[in-house]
């Protein structure tokens, strides 16, 4: 099982989504919060990832198409 730590930024538009518990489950990926700031304007975390190597991309590639931000 590979790890990776990313940086998400959300937009306020994607605030309320349950965007990372939705890629942990169609990604089968292990996630673990870090670090995490939300306001009423933007919010963002450091996001902890476990699982096979090609899930951890297609997973950070799904949220980035859905309009997240996301810094390795």
């Amino acid at each position: 099982m590979a790890k990776k730590r990313a940086t998400l930024t959300f937009p306020q538009e994607l605030l309320l989504e349950p965007i990372i518990h939705t890629m942990s489950h169609q990604f089968n990926l292990v996630t673990n919060i870090h670090l995490a700031d939300i306001t009423e304007d933007t919010g963002w975390l450091v996001l902890e990832l476990e699982g096979d190597e090609k899930h951890i991309g297609e997973g950070l590639a799904w949220v980035m198409a859905k309009g997240v931000r996301v810094s390795l």
